[in-house]
């Protein structure tokens, strides 16, 4: 029985037939994959690798760009094409760091164990000699290594990449992905190559970023260009050029799966593929729009206009860096996104003045439009720190912020006094979202802000109820909801509210006071 790897430093003699084998694969990696390259099929074992038409394309565009980024299809054999032309790269280009960087560690693993099954079934006279040979590394005696690892911010750090391939990397959280590609860009300035393919997920994330710029091939003479304004290389494979599949394929594929999840991995649409709140084909839709107007830290995505009626929202925060502060300025009655502002360095009194100078904004604006009564309504959440925006709020005085501070109504029955602003408990939190969820998916709410049309994307399902993503935030998301619990007691006694948005409070044991109000 052969050795499964060939001694370092040995000699080799070649015959005429073998020279001119090893010429071939040297000049055409495609040639080296169709007659060398061995993988274990699911189902008939081990088998030597015969590409399709698209994967030919694929490892075209690996081999004749210096950047490559790819989108395909689930089980569409982009890892193994690409653990392929890898080992091709090792075997051919002596002197070369190989980085392998997977969503997961478990992941990185499997693309060397399929580039090591292949090494070992390589004649002699093609693989060159191993140095060290590991699970997660390995080093032939021409110089070549290749390493692979979980995608972390550190990873590759160190490293002088000759060559780095990134695998489901739309996959990577993407906190971490925004981190380490702009740690790994500059290795690769020195002229280091780079390849990257995934399924797609979320439509801002840093594969997104990426993928977007490197489709905008049109030079200023209105010329298509073989690589985009990144200097990448775009290639697409959906389900429809696997020549194993077709429409009946499709259609019972898309029965067991969904519509969402045929759509993103096989289509290669861009939905998430997370348990959102919102519909991943709504999120799918929307895009946002830039600020028209910014005023310090608040972006306007809106004129205000003389007689709508605005709820505004402050999700309070600690201000030292951690969690962020954010108020939600939206608009009634079409419920439309007007303003917002976000920071986490911001103590609570900025938190507060931020909020009076909002409020400020619209009702000057309002009156100088010919409003000689601005309907405004404002409130903060009361959990933890907002116990000390109530204190700062009350300190300010009150009756200086334009508008009216709205409040929690009591529950029936209850003889406590109100406690100002909105406390969130888990039923209150589920109640917003569930009709947070149903006006954005009807229409009946536009999100204007590309940043929290984000956080939409990343507000997924958590046990009983819902939050943010690990790394992500959704601080934007709660000073919304806040705003949507405005509107549910503003409906309980505005028709025209109640008519436009539907229900009104789904607890119905909420008791209103004579007052047309709770203030």
């Amino acid at each position: 029985m052969a050795d499964l790897t060939k001694k370092a430093y040995r000699k080799t003699e070649f015959t005429n037939h073998e020279l001119s084998e090893f010429s071939k694969c040297m000049d055409d990696p495609n040639y080296f994959l169709n007659n060398y390259f061995y993988i274990q099929h699911p189902t008939k074992g081990s088998m030597i690798y015969t590409e399709y038409d698209y994967q030919k394309g694929l490892v075209d565009s690996y081999h004749n760009y210096r950047y490559s980024i790819s989108m395909l299809g689930r089980q569409m054999g982009k890892s193994t094409t690409a653990a392929g032309y890898l080992l091709w790269y090792a075997i051919f280009k002596p002197d070369q760091t190989i980085l392998i960087a997977a969503h997961k560690g478990s992941g990185a693993l499997e693309i060397m164990h399929r580039i090591r099954y292949a090494y070992e079934l390589c004649p002699d006279f093609i693989r060159p000699g191993v140095v060290s040979y590991n699970k997660g590394s390995i080093e032939f005696d021409n110089g070549s290594r290749i390493i692979a690892q979980a995608t972390t911010e550190n990873t590759g750090r160190g490293l002088a990449i000759s060559l780095l391939y990134c695998d489901e990397f739309a996959f990577v959280r993407p906190s971490i992905a925004t981190e380490f590609w702009t740690s790994i860009s500059p290795t690769l300035a020195t002229g280091g190559k780079a390849i990257i393919t995934s399924t797609p997920n979320l439509d801002d994330d840093q594969f997104a970023q990426i993928w977007q710029s490197a489709n905008k091939r049109i030079d200023e003479y209105g010329n298509e260009t073989e690589v985009g304004m990144n200097g990448f290389r775009p290639y697409l494979a959906t389900w429809d050029q696997h020549p194993d599949r077709d429409e009946q394929w499709a259609k019972e594929e898309q029965g067991r799966v969904g519509e969402e999840r045929f759509r993103r991995e096989h289509k290669c649409e861009f939905i998430s593929a997370e348990e959102t709140l919102i519909s991943s084909l709504k999120l799918a839709t929307l895009a946002g729009i830039e600020p028209m107007r910014k005023t310090g830290q608040i972006r306007w995505y809106d004129s205000i206009k003389r007689d709508a009626t605005y709820v505004v929202g402050l999700d309070p925060s600690m201000g030292t860096g951690g969690d962020f502060a954010a108020i939600e300025v939206w608009s009634l009655p079409e419920m439309k996104q007007i303003a917002e502002w976000q920071h986490n360095k911001t103590d609570v009194r900025g938190q507060v003045r931020i909020l009076h100078e909002i409020l400020k904004e619209i009702h000057d604006a309002q009156k100088k439009l010919g409003n000689k009564q601005p309907e405004i309504y404002w409130s903060v959440e009361n959990n933890t720190l907002g116990e000390a925006t109530l204190i700062v709020i009350e300190e300010m005085g009150e009756d200086l912020f334009p508008g009216e501070f709205l409040h929690e109504p009591k529950k029936a029955g209850s003889t406590r006094a109100t406690r100002k602003g909105f406390t969130t408990t888990h039923k209150s939190k589920i109640t917003s979202c569930m009709k947070m969820k149903a006006w954005v998916e009807s229409d009946k709410m536009t999100p204007q802000s590309k940043n929290l049309i984000r956080e939409f994307k990343t507000f997924v399902a958590s046990g009983k109820s819902y939050q943010a993503k690990l790394g992500e935030n959704d601080d934007l998301v709660s000073a919304t909801m806040l705003c949507v619990r405005q509107v549910q007691v503003i409906s309980r006694f505005d028709e025209k509210y109640e008519n436009l948005l539907g229900e009104t409070l789904d607890d119905d044991s909420y008791e209103l006071d004579p007052l047309p109000m709770v203030f």
